[in-house]
């Protein structure tokens, strides 16, 4: 990074306001992005803060070189929820994680983020938790109590400023484990005994596994250090694992600060409503590229609101995005260069509405080059993600189109009427009153309208 290079604006959640960003290191630049526990397929409100830190590691690529940034993305294979599924299914934990790991994986390509620079599986770093574990309780942060390890809440001064929660908030918030090893209930595990029948490791603490906040501590100082620059995920990570990860990390190192940036997301709603089981609208990120919906579509939705405010899916805004990419795409050209207006939004807080915007102004002046360039900061346009739009299905649509048309004319009103069907299953939109002008909907397939003309 050079002293010309330009300067990044991000919402802190430490210090509650937009503020520069300044490398602790310019040469390397280092972001920390909470991963997934694997058990099961990511919901797809997981997706947000993935598609938030590949949003920021393809900027940060592009205004400091691709050399210069580090993007760690951990894996969490060792965990109650995943012992939990592996008994309820009778699956080997191994083959269980190795499976949803590759979900994970294969999904969020399909969503075209990019491969972080690291990717660590929690086990794989057991003994760096058992070390700064040892250390914390050596220098009294931390203490051992009936086979367990517990970080002592109360001698961190700093606790609770990154979620600005009083301690009394906290309990009353939180599922607070009462357990009589404990000295105070805030105080949480850090290593656990294991059962026979579940995973655990030999060590100094005993036979047992790390608590969930110390893995991400662990991991992220064995390969970004005791100082980074941004550490992030959803906001309902805030408390207790990121307030929990913050003060274990800073007692550990108190020379240094861990992250100096925390940026989190908003979370996803679905068709206005909070996305629940009960309420028949939760969908992994699988179900809905099940139904059609490209990976390039869900990105642009979700990019279409900023990330400090609750997304809203909707079958709307998805139809909307089919119909604004197939317009960029049948202009888009190769050889220009990124729109400054584009790059000032994203640097802006990550603006990426107020990128969207410029872009759809720049597709309006017919500068396809220039369009293509600026939309890949956003990870649209590219050319492996546009294979649903390819125009081979656009004559597909409008042969049946043409074909319900006539059977109209002819007033054969029972194959209009299975054409009309037909064009509905394949997602299509019918767009004006003559039946001849059309858009992509949600689960658009063109395959389904094979054999109809």
């Amino acid at each position: 990074m050079t002293q010309s290079a330009p300067t990044l604006r991000l919402r802190n959640s430490l210090t509650r306001g937009v503020e520069d960003v300044t490398p602790l290191d310019p040469t390397n630049i280092r972001l920390y992005l909470c991963g997934p526990t694997v058990y099961d397929r990511a919901h797809l409100g997981n997706a947000r803060n993935v598609i938030l830190f590949d949003l920021l590691f393809r900027l940060l690529r592009h205004d400091h070189g691709a050399d210069h940034v580090t993007y760690v993305r951990n894996f969490t294979d060792v965990d109650d929820k995943i012992i939990a599924r592996a008994a309820e299914s009778g699956e080997d934990i191994a083959d269980l994680t190795a499976r949803t790991t590759k979900w994970f994986l294969d999904d969020m390509a399909a969503l075209g983020t990019l491969t972080p620079t690291r990717m660590p599986r929690a086990t794989d770093y057991i003994a760096q938790m058992v070390e700064m574990i040892e250390g914390l309780i050596a220098s009294g942060h931390a203490y051992r109590a009936d086979g367990h390890a517990l970080f002592s809440v109360s001698s961190y001064d700093g606790y609770g400023a990154l979620s600005g929660r009083s301690t009394d908030d906290m309990i009353a918030g939180a599922r607070v484990e009462v357990a009589p090893y404990k000295r105070d209930p805030m105080d949480f595990v850090l290593w656990k005994p294991s059962d026979e029948d579940e995973p655990g490791w030999e060590t100094s603490l005993g036979y047992g596994r790390p608590g969930w906040h110390i893995e991400c501590s662990a991991m992220a100082k064995a390969l970004l250090g005791p100082s980074f620059d941004i550490h992030g995920g959803g906001n309902d990570l805030m408390f207790p694992h990121h307030e929990n990860e913050r003060a274990q990390s800073c007692c550990a190192d108190p020379d240094a600060g861990f992250a100096s940036v925390w940026l989190h997301n908003e979370m996803l709603l679905v068709e206005g409503r909070k996305m629940s089981k009960s309420l028949g609208n939760f969908f992994t990120v699988r179900d809905v590229l099940d139904k059609g919906v490209p990976g390039e579509v869900i990105r642009f939705v979700f990019l279409s609101t900023h990330y400090s405010k609750p997304m809203d899916w909707t079958d709307r805004k998805a139809a909307e995005a089919v119909a604004t990419l197939r317009k960029w795409r049948s202009i888009a050209a190769d050889g220009g260069a990124p729109d400054q207006a584009v790059l000032d939004a994203l640097r802006d807080d990550l603006n990426a509405p107020g990128a969207i915007a410029e872009l759809h102004r720049i597709a309006k002046a017919g500068d396809g080059a220039t369009l293509k360039a600026s939309a890949a900061l956003l990870g649209l346009l590219e050319d492996d993600m546009g294979a649903w739009a390819d125009g081979g299905d656009e004559a597909v649509v409008e042969a049946v189109l043409a074909a319900r048309v006539t059977a109209r004319a002819d007033k054969d009103w029972a194959r209009a009427d299975a054409l009309r069907d037909g064009l509905v299953a394949a997602g299509v939109v019918v767009t004006d009153g003559k039946g001849r002008g059309w858009e992509a909907g949600p689960g658009f397939d063109p395959a389904k309208l094979e054999g109809l003309v």
